[in-house]
């Protein structure tokens, strides 16, 4: 009834779906090859570390968390986190960053109507679309890597998105 192509490696499939004429059938995607070490374990952690990310996400990774990037990401800088599904973005306070490797998070803590909103994003997420730094960190070095004495005082977390020390 159907008629399709062999896949091949220059070609992509192409199918005729028996129950609408106009339905889009994807190809299938595309996956690294497996060699024997591979399987049995051998070498894996630096397998996904070379195919885990997409190559935005991997410049992200190397310009915005890596620790020896000049234009690294610092702690008390104001993002602004834009992800794949909502149309709406999250600005605030970069309050902690979580380097995990492909497990690397951060978190962002905004105050709306004195109500506090803290998100964590996971960078390497398919919802996670962009992070733009609408602000750096003040000059000179924070004195705390985590910033979470700030939910205690919105006082110090006005002062700092206000860009006073």
């Amino acid at each position: 009834m159907s008629t399709s192509t062999k896949l091949t490696a220059s070609k992509t499939v192409s199918a005729v779906y028996p129950f609408s004429k106009t339905a889009l059938i994807p190809s299938r995607p595309e996956y690294a090859p497996t060699t024997p070490s591979l399987s049995k374990g051998k070498g894996l952690m630096d397998h996904l570390r070379n195919t885990l990310y997409t190559p935005e996400k991997y410049t992200m990774m190397r310009t915005l968390f890596s620790r020896k990037s000049s234009t690294q990401l610092r702690v008390g800088s104001i993002v602004s986190v834009i992800s794949e599904q909502s149309p709406t973005t999250f600005t605030g306070v970069l309050i902690a960053i979580r380097r995990r490797g492909p497990d690397t998070s951060i978190r962002v803590r905004n105050v709306l109507q004195r109500t506090g909103t803290e998100m964590q994003f996971f960078l390497n997420s398919p919802q996670l679309k962009e992070i733009k730094v609408v602000r750096p960190a003040p000059k000179g070095r924070m004195r705390r890597a985590k910033l979470f004495y700030l939910r205690d005082s919105p006082e110090k977390m006005t002062g700092l998105a206000g860009g006073k020390n």
